[in-house]
């Protein structure tokens, strides 16, 4: 290959590069600003926290149901790919189940006001809901299986039931600020363990 055509594909590879990071650091930006002030925050403000213009912003994510959604996939797949991350790190396959709970409690709270944004899109909403259960129940399936097998909670509980029990815990926290759902999923998975 001649060099000058080496430069143009270093060059292309770098612009992809830059790009899918800018992506990135835009997702992480928007699950940040989204916790503290809900899916509808100004775009401007998702900007600035990712140190990028409104150009870009929008040259990645044209529109609010856009970049919501990328959202929420990109922070399905990070929960999921900490499963087995997880499960090797730590001491312990309940360790891992108890951290992994966490990251699974702090995304469902940063989706809040997800349902608002793509209720116009019923058919987005859909296939996101059915990404989230294809992607974390065997995930969760996997750590309850582990923490089985080392003799550290009962069998019987199923990865879906699990998920959604503490779905439903995290359901009441934005109209009470009395309420801390952290503390009853702790005592859900304390209830798990084998004495």
């Amino acid at each position: 290959m001649p060099p000058a055509d080496q430069a143009k594909g270093a060059s292309a590879r770098s612009k992809r590069a830059d790009a899918v990071r800018n992506q990135r650091t835009l997702l992480d930006a928007a699950a940040e600003v989204f916790v503290t002030s809900g899916v509808d925050a100004p775009i401007r403000l998702i900007a600035a926290r990712a140190g990028v213009g409104l150009g870009t912003l929008y040259r990645h994510f044209p529109t609010r149901a856009d970049l919501v959604t990328a959202v929420y996939r990109h922070q399905i797949d990070a929960c999921a790919e900490a499963g087995p991350r997880l499960l090797a790190e730590r001491d312990s396959p309940f360790d891992a189940l108890g951290a992994w709970v966490e990251l699974f409690t702090d995304f469902l709270v940063t989706k809040h006001g997800l349902a608002d944004a793509l209720r116009s899109d019923s058919d987005r909403f859909a296939a996101l809901h059915t990404h989230f259960i294809d992607r974390l129940t065997p995930v969760c399936a996997g750590l309850l299986d582990a923490a089985v097998a080392a003799g550290e909670i009962r069998p019987g509980t199923g990865s879906y039931e699990l998920m959604r029990g503490i779905g439903n815990l995290c359901a009441g926290r934005d109209d009470d600020p009395r309420y801390d759902p952290r503390r009853l999923i702790e005592l859900l998975l304390k209830g798990l363990r084998l004495p």
